[in-house]
């Protein structure tokens, strides 16, 4: 049956900050306790939606997460009423309200991992949600996620919405960050390639400098949960040197989409190797190697440019979705320049302003969760979350009503913050006819 690429764009939360808290992120690390715009984030991310939409392609919305995640608060140790725990966590360990108000569930693609029916022995539609055990602020993530995404996807003759893998580092899992899908068309049986940082017990080849979040374990339970073909499965380790200059998952060093592989030169440990078992597995397969010397890793890394959206067009060609710092880069713009002229895959380049969520280390691949739908699928996905001009402007709406134009490290202690994301929640859950999904409304 044909199909196509829905993508589910994350829409930045009421307390999106600079706090610098995911290590081996640089750009997060760059840009700690500088002032932020919660307001425009969620401007610039619907910008995106709308625009892609306008395009034609499918395009939906997840919500943010409560913040600050009191009950986490309390779990740790802190007492008292909620304006109390504020004020204690505050006071006695700032870092860790912070974490508790981390905004970085916007960045879907780390939402969970989505195998297609045309995959899945059961020919149904798999979602495993991320553990996210690698980072704190993430790992309290996965319960709120998975309410989510079962309220969007909640058919369950369409869809297996998992919950995550076990929290131990063994099953470190980090979502479709580090996941990669071929296929001829979309609806296809296609070859989906899971790229790992390390495997547990073995440390001979692992990064030195920054962790290595995904796990070869995580990415093998994932496969099983979602009934796959281990013949039409591969496992890839990502180069761990990238990994040391900041390459913190797979989607700053590579994307992919049908039969096209955008990298960089050294993404993946045994490149050429990789690339031979994809070609043997995948007719078609077209690989676009990006030389070192034309865009090195740190270029790669300051300027997002693999952190792109690959998206099919109706004639044939594909659409790069970059950020504006791509263009702004000379070299790397330069080389899309000529990725365009060169009569390939890739013939159109479409920049968009994503500064707030930039400055955090999350580009437009970082805010989109891949979702292929038939056409009785799509049909079955909860129809409110799925942008047009309706939505787009209920959304603005809603975010010029509720959120703050600048934020900064010590408006978190506020009680009030907590009370404004709370009301925008609820009322947003009844905008998208999401039900009760946070732990404020049972």
């Amino acid at each position: 049956m044909s199909a196509r690429e829905a993508n589910f764009d994350g829409l930045p939360g009421l307390t999106h900050h600079y706090a610098g808290l995911s290590f081996g992120n640089e750009a997060s690390t760059r840009h700690q306790h500088q002032l932020s715009n919660p307001r425009l984030a969620a401007q610039q991310g619907l910008l995106k939606m709308k625009a892609l939409a306008d395009l034609g392609f499918v395009q939906g919305v997840i919500p943010p997460h409560e913040r600050p995640a009191v009950g986490v608060l309390r779990q740790i140790g802190f007492s008292g009423t909620d304006a109390q725990v504020l004020a204690k966590a505050a006071a006695q360990a700032p870092r860790l309200l912070s974490a508790a108000s981390s905004a970085s569930a916007m960045w879907v693609a780390n939402a969970a991992t989505v195998s297609p029916s045309a995959d899945s022995a059961d020919g149904r539609v798999h979602l495993t949600v991320a553990n996210l055990n690698n980072k704190f602020h993430r790992a309290m993530e996965a319960p709120t996620t998975g309410a989510l995404l079962r309220a969007i996807f909640h058919d369950p003759q369409y869809f297996s919405v998992h919950d995550a893998l076990p929290q131990v580092g063994m099953f470190g899992d980090e979502g479709a960050a580090n996941h990669n899908r071929f296929s001829q068309a979309h609806g296809d049986a296609g070859v989906q390639l899971f790229v790992y940082g390390r495997e547990e017990g073995n440390s001979s080849v692992a990064p030195t400098r920054y962790p290595a979040r995904q796990t070869l374990e995580a990415s093998e339970a994932v496969a099983r949960l979602h009934q796959l073909d281990p013949q039409r499965t591969l496992f890839a380790q990502q180069n761990p040197a990238v990994i040391d200059q900041g390459v913190f998952h797979n989607d700053v060093i590579a994307v992919s989409n049908q039969q096209v592989l955008f990298c960089h030169q050294y993404a993946f440990l045994n490149q050429s190797g990789l690339l031979a078992a994809i070609a043997e597995k995948m007719p078609g397969f077209t690989p676009i190697e990006v030389p070192d010397n034309q865009v090195s890793v740190a270029d790669a890394v300051a300027t997002y440019l693999f952190n792109s959206q690959l998206l099919s067009k109706p004639n044939g060609k594909m659409l790069l979705v970059l950020p504006e710092e791509a263009r702004q880069h000379p070299g790397v713009w330069r080389y899309l320049c000529g990725l365009v002229e060169s009569g390939g895959p890739v013939d159109e380049l479409k920049v968009f302003d994503l500064r707030e969520s930039m400055c955090n280390g999350g580009g437009p691949a970082c805010l989109r969760l891949r979702v292929v739908l038939n056409a009785r699928e799509l049909a079955a996905v909860n129809p409110s979350v799925m942008m047009n001009d309706t939505l787009f402007a209920t959304l603005n709406g809603w975010v010029e009503r509720h959120y703050r134009d600048r934020l900064s490290q010590s408006d978190l202690a506020d009680p009030q913050l907590l009370l404004e994301g709370r009301e925008a929640l609820d009322e947003l859950t009844k905008l998208l006819n999401l039900g009760n999904v946070y732990s404020f409304q049972q």
